[in-house]
């Protein structure tokens, strides 16, 4: 591919659009069947446990597709990987529009997993590489546009659907942005500088057991947002809710996400030590999930919008203080794809829990009460993440990688 000649600057500005268009592609996938579920399951004869596939199986593909990543791009380079991943999600989309059956519907949706488990792998190591002095901000960005992503997925199915599309058609059109995204990426990813990593750094960070404290808080965070992804519209439809309406609450929380996602990281950046902030992120979650437990018709617009908001800048600031837990972007790039590799194989677990006490108790509040618990353990961890330990708590005796790995992505 041919060598940049953009300015800095100006290749800076194209690379964040190239940050925009693909995080909007990350979470449609996993959004939009929500609101469409009745349609589903009349087609499909799909039960909740079922249903609960089309987000645990792909929420398990990006768990352990985030730890092959960095062995990936040490083989055939970022570059290529994303190039591969986003031609593997939007065929993971197209195919919905043929899916038989429930089967079939839910191995589009490992297919889709697949493809977003390298690409959110890869990219926070791009982030730190490309964009040294902003990396809380260019976080928050990538963070807020995939939760926007999030949003465009759960308005635009059932608005499809109530103008007439089927739902297979309505989910197979996410393939069209992916396709954009990657006749972008193929020609700005030309230009990038980042090294690949070490193959055997991996293995290293896994002995350390703050690897293990990342993927855990992660983790348990996400687990509330695999859940809420799941069955916030059933929930809400099961309380006389139409699709439509339903899918709105979904697409509000995502927007508050997005809008969390890039505000707090802004305000977090003046200082290394984020612990308070993530704190706040907690607090937000714990309110709005004791809403919809226990107050679900009082004021769902606020209980939503705090969840949202909560589980948002809680996923931008766990990047973004991971990737301070070391210097180079290579290392801290792989840190985080393991953080998100573990903590993305317990999110997995989110859906599955809330549909097994669903079907325990008769209701989805068992679920968001479980959720709470998670919080408060969460709270714990996150009061362990002191900058001024980062140094000895990541002492992996990492070895500067020989000149001849430094490769174009």
């Amino acid at each position: 591919m041919p060598q940049k000649t953009q300015p800095a600057a100006g290749r800076r500005w194209i690379l964040l659009a190239l940050v925009v268009l693909i995080a909007l592609n990350l979470r449609p996938f996993l959004t939009a069947p929500g609101p469409v579920l009745t349609e589903i399951v009349v087609d499909t004869g799909m039960g909740y446990s079922s249903l609960a596939l089309l987000t645990l199986l792909p929420m398990m593909l990006m768990g352990v597709g985030a730890f092959i990543s960095p062995v990936l791009q040490a083989i055939i380079g970022t570059r290529r990987g994303i190039l591969i991943a986003l031609l593997v999600l939007a065929a993971g989309s197209l195919l919905r529009l043929v899916a038989p059956d429930g089967t079939s519907l839910i191995l589009t949706a490992a297919l889709c997993g697949a493809g977003v488990a390298f690409i959110q792998a890869a990219f926070p190591g791009i982030i730190k590489a490309e964009f040294p002095r902003n990396i809380p901000v260019v976080t928050g960005l990538y963070s807020a546009m995939l939760m926007g992503g999030g949003a465009l997925g759960a308005r635009l199915t059932p608005l499809l659907v109530n103008h007439g599309f089927g739902w297979r058609s309505a989910l197979a059109l996410l393939a069209a942005p992916a396709l954009i995204a990657f006749g972008a990426a193929f020609f700005i990813l030309s230009d990038s500088r980042s090294r690949r990593p070490d193959k055997t750094l991996t293995g290293r960070l896994l002995r350390r057991p703050r690897t293990w404290t990342l993927i855990l808080a992660f983790g348990l965070v996400n687990a509330g947002y695999s859940s809420v992804v799941a069955w916030l519209a059933p929930y809400y439809q099961t309380l006389g809710w139409s699709n439509g309406d339903s899918g709105s609450l979904v697409a509000l929380m995502a927007i508050c996400q997005a809008v969390a996602a890039l505000g707090l990281p802004i305000l977090a950046r003046r200082s290394i030590d984020r612990r308070s902030f993530l704190s706040l992120t907690l607090l937000m979650q714990a309110v709005g999930f004791a809403g919809l437990a226990f107050l679900p018709q009082v004021a769902p617009i606020v209980w939503v919008g705090l969840c949202g908001a909560g589980l948002g800048s809680s996923f931008a600031l766990a990047i973004v203080t991971a990737l301070d837990h070391l210097p180079r972007p290579e290392e801290a790039g792989v840190l985080v794809a393991l953080m998100q590799g573990g903590g993305f194989l317990l999110a997995s677990l989110g859906p599955f829990a809330t549909a097994f006490l669903h079907d325990i108790s008769g209701s989805f509040a068992a679920g968001w009460m479980m959720h709470l618990v998670c919080i408060a353990s969460v709270l714990f961890l996150y009061l362990r993440f002191n900058p001024a330990h980062y140094a000895q708590a990541m002492q992996v005796q990492i070895e500067p990688p020989p000149s001849s790995v430094r490769q174009g992505i």
